[in-house]
């Protein structure tokens, strides 16, 4: 069985075919700086290396250069679209309607496309990608798998907030957290390298959206998005924890409309708000040359998640390990060096030499004599995305 995952975030898609149940990578690959004149599309398998700079405007345009790819008589991995099994694609707001991965249908879409308010940057990219992928391979099963879905365990006291009762009762409001196939994937390979039966991990998500996850014993119980992905970390446009009542500031002062406060908090705060620059590789570039807003910018970040990190270390009741992962957490040395700088009296401490790695697999990057682990682990949310999407069809 063949699958082809999908996985959209705010400005890069990334995609694996895979071969089923043998876990056997066909081809991989990444759209990223989607939307800007020099995004990068590349494509992988164990014959070719393929890189294309271009105009990618949104997210299908660039689903349309992969299946292209796909079916390439010369570097193309299939030879007819009848390939492809199963799609499975990343969706990110669920909302209180999906709780599992589940087969898309009309009434499944509907509903995806009216939570697009609560993740404008993602949900409307994820359903372009089923459509997308509908008509390209038509024959093909697609199936969502909701980032939603892992955080379900976080208890009552933690997802609901301190507004009147009945906005949870009735419409639903409350924290539902995100990225959550990515925190399942690198907390289930934590826990394997632990090798305990009892373990508190706090999973640190940092990529153009970013989210940290409160896991005790495999399962989530706090983090760091709530309703919508805005909140918590500062990420690449979105602003991360404000106080509200900028909201009202911004309205009533300065006569904001509320879509302009939301486009605001959503596409042009943040990294890109802080420095003009969204992709951190930029802003370490323009910090190392002495650019003071961008040094500012990655204090800011650093310290941020480090405040994260002191308030789950209290819920959890102690620390085993801390995981990075994703893009900026795999890739970016110096963010992790500065999250883990004077962390110790948690028990937290980096081997700069360890840190001084861009791993492809599970690598330690803390001194033996550390009591809390510290661990870079590659996410692999299309794997997981696979493995779930196949499960879906063995029941």
């Amino acid at each position: 069985m063949q699958v082809l995952v999908l996985n959209s975030g705010s400005s890069s898609l990334k995609f694996q075919l895979i071969s089923m149940p043998e876990k056997t990578i066909l081809c991989s690959g990444l759209i990223e700086r989607i939307g800007l004149n020099d995004a990068i599309f590349t494509f992988k398998t164990d014959k070719d290396s393929i890189e294309i700079i271009d105009n990618i405007p949104n997210h299908k345009v660039g689903l349309e250069l992969l299946s292209k790819q796909l079916l390439d008589k010369e570097t193309g991995i299939i030879k007819s679209t009848d390939a492809i099994n199963i799609v499975g694609h990343r969706v990110v707001h669920g909302g209180k309607h999906f709780t599992d991965t589940t087969e898309v249908t009309p009434t499944v879409k509907d509903k995806i496309r009216a939570l697009s308010s609560l993740a404008p940057l993602h949900n409307p990219a994820n359903l372009e990608g089923i459509e997308v992928a509908e008509a390209i391979f038509p024959n093909a099963k697609q199936v969502a798998v909701f980032d939603t879905a892992f955080h379900q365990s976080i208890p009552e006291h933690a997802y609901k907030y301190a507004i009147a009762n009945e906005f949870l009762d009735e419409h639903s409001i409350r924290l539902y957290g995100f990225h959550g196939t990515s925190h399942k994937y690198v907390s289930e390979k934590t826990i394997e390298y632990l090798g305990k039966e009892h373990s508190n991990i706090i999973t640190i998500h940092l990529g153009n959206g970013c989210s940290m996850t409160a896991i005790k014993d495999g399962k989530s119980i706090d983090h760091s998005l709530g309703f919508s992905p805005v909140n918590g970390l500062i990420m690449g446009t979105r602003s991360g924890d404000i106080d509200q009542s900028i909201i009202f500031h911004l309205a009533d002062k300065f006569g904001y409309s509320l879509k302009e406060i939301n486009t605001l908090l959503q596409k042009k705060s943040g990294m890109l708000g802080l420095t003009g620059f969204s992709d951190l590789r930029d802003i370490q570039a323009e910090a190392e040359k002495g650019n003071k807003s961008c040094q500012l910018a990655l204090q800011m970040n650093a310290y941020r998640i480090k405040k994260y990190i002191g308030s789950y270390t209290a819920i959890l009741n102690g620390l085993d390990a801390i995981v990075f992962t994703a893009g900026i957490g795999e890739n970016s040395p110096l963010m992790r060096e500065l999250v883990c700088t004077n962390l110790d009296y948690l028990g937290i401490n980096i081997d700069l030499d360890k840190n001084n790695v861009r791993p492809d697999k599970l690598t330690v990057i803390s001194p033996e004599s550390s009591k809390v682990k510290v661990l870079v682990i590659p996410t692999n949310e299309e794997l997981e995305i696979a493995k779930q999407s196949v499960r879906l069809f063995e029941k």
